[in-house]
């Protein structure tokens, strides 16, 4: 069984040397069908062509490309992962990957073809081992590597030679099967310079304890965003944004490349987008170059070693858009070890809804059985144009701007989710000589009036929601231009916990109401979410 992945050291991948070439366990080879007789033995047909042809050297004596192809057929029960042993011989200085498969009709309301690719070095393809060198899921047809560069979604590094192995991720195959063509091309000669990574520092010019805005879910031209790092921090940037955490899928490739980017003006995570079969994970604030993999179901009992993994960097594991409706998004891993949840993704829309409601419903059942909760995030999940970055973002109360501060702050709930850096807010709790703010404790006499305060501004003609673990039991509109002060009254007998949100009007004009129902969404888009302050009573 492989071994649990211990936290990556910042040069990787690294440049053995000595080759090791891992042989995949047993399990791995039942479950993902790593070579050839595997493929044969799961009904799966491959073949290899130009493998045996021997290069012919090109001027100057270097020897010339060699091309191999790979074809096969996959049935519609083929594993998640099918892994393609490749022989790299000894002076290859780049490998060249291109791919295609058969899109065939499917009838209405049937998945057609869709699949993933990447690739493992010679250290193997262990689930969390060292061979993970690229993915580019479906975003890329075609992709190339070498010592000093890589196409984006993959790592420089060395080329070694030994058994490499070409990942195909089958998402989605037609009743037909789906027939896959793959070509790598060997380019021999002098390996050229060490690829230097530009991690980002550790620490921007902070105001000491503040409030600060940032969106930790983010994607580039590394996975299958369209805008490059220097275009995401820009827009962060124009956002104004504090911090930002970077989420490519499946890959650490972009995290060298954040740090002339980053400044004193803005703090950048590495981070990763961990998109499993059974529903995708943000791992926040990972060791630079640090890769999570993502290659199991929850079936497969994998997910809990790295969520230790993230933990023992330091870092932050949070279950992403958990109600998304596209195919492998839904959560299905439960939430034991995550430390925060994002309930708001992007444009505000029925699954936002959703996970809100759930997230607010974990909320009494935590602090009825003593357990701590689960902080609230939102991010903006922003690939391309017209995404809007920072739309929505997590404002957290940190003792400065630094990796740290921030992930502290989030794991503690010290939180409130805006749809954007025009919508300011301040909630409080006040009672008995005693104040907590959001995230914090409040623990008087039981029957202690408590005045629970909402000052807010940015979101016209909104509606404020005041909730505890009840439901809705306060509700006012703001004015024309978006600012006021809500006030109302409680006591920690009467409520665990309260919470706030700002809502837009309805499309219709509408405030919304709280306490009916109807055939459409009660409430209009959000513009301000806060985490709860939690209430206690002293003679508990």
């Amino acid at each position: 069984m492989p071994t649990e992945p211990s936290t990556p050291r910042h040069d990787r991948p690294t440049e053995p040397s000595t080759p090791r070439h891992d042989q995949p366990a047993r399990r791995d080879l039942l479950r993902t069908g790593l070579a050839t007789g595997a493929a044969t033995a799961l009904g799966l047909a491959a073949t290899t062509a130009g493998a045996a042809a021997a290069p012919t050297d090109a001027p100057g004596g270097a020897p010339a490309d060699r091309t191999l192809t790979l074809t096969g057929h996959l049935p519609t029960g083929a594993p998640d992962f099918v892994h393609l042993p490749v022989e790299v011989p000894e002076g290859v200085r780049e490998i060249a990957v291109s791919y295609r498969y058969d899109k065939p009709p499917v009838p209405a309301g049937t998945p057609g073809n869709s699949c993933d690719i990447g690739i493992f070095d010679d250290r193997g393809t262990d689930l969390g081992g060292a061979g993970f060198r690229g993915w580019s899921g479906g975003f890329r047809a075609e992709f190339s590597l070498s010592r000093g560069a890589a196409t984006p979604g993959y790592l420089p590094g060395p080329i070694n030679p030994g058994t490499w192995h070409v990942v195909l991720g089958p998402y989605q195959i037609a009743p037909q099967g789906l027939d896959y063509h793959v070509e790598v091309t060997l380019r021999f000669g002098a390996p050229g310079p060490r690829f230097t990574p530009h991690y980002p520092a550790e620490r921007a010019r902070g105001r000491g304890r503040a409030w600060y805005r940032g969106d930790c879910h983010l994607h580039t031209v590394h996975s299958d965003g369209r805008r490059t790092p220097e275009e995401v921090a820009a827009g962060a940037r124009a956002a104004g944004l504090d911090f930002i955490v970077s989420t490519d899928h499946n890959t650490s490739s972009s995290h060298g490349s954040w740090g002339p980017l980053a400044g004193p003006d803005l703090l950048i995570l590495p981070g990763e987008e961990v998109t499993t079969r059974n529903g995708h994970w943000l791992a926040l604030g990972l060791e630079p170059g640090q890769f999570v993999d993502w290659r199991y179901r929850s079936r497969d009992e994998e997910y809990p070693r790295f969520v230790r993994q993230v933990h023992r960097a330091g870092g932050l594991v949070v279950p992403a858009h958990p109600y998304c409706p596209y195919v492998a998004c839904q959560w299905k891993f439960g939430y034991e070890g995550a430390d925060a949840v994002e309930v708001w993704n992007g444009p505000w829309t029925y699954d936002d809804e959703s996970a809100v409601d759930t997230w607010d419903g974990r909320l009494a059942v935590a602090l009825r059985e003593g357990r701590s909760w689960l902080p609230a995030l939102g991010d903006s999940d922003a690939h391309s144009e017209p995404q809007a970055i920072g739309s929505p973002h997590t404002v957290v109360l940190a003792e400065d701007l630094t990796r740290d501060a921030i992930l502290d702050g989030l794991r503690a709930g010290r939180s409130w989710l805006a749809e954007s850096s025009a919508v300011e807010l301040d909630f409080t709790v006040t009672g008995h000589g005693r104040r907590a703010g959001i995230g914090e404790e409040l623990t008087v006499p039981a029957d202690a009036p408590l005045d629970v305060r909402l000052t807010v501004s940015g979101v016209p003609g909104g509606t404020v929601r005041l909730l505890t673990d009840e439901g809705q039991l306060h509700q006012e509109s703001l004015p024309a231009d978006g600012s006021g002060t809500v006030v109302w009254r409680t006591t920690a007998s009467l409520a665990s916990y309260v919470r706030a949100e700002v809502r837009h009007p309805k499309a219709d004009g509408n405030p919304g109401r709280g306490n009916s129902m109807g055939p459409d969404l009660p409430w209009g888009p959000m513009a301000a979410l806060t985490n709860p302050i939690v209430l206690r009573t002293e003679d508990r």
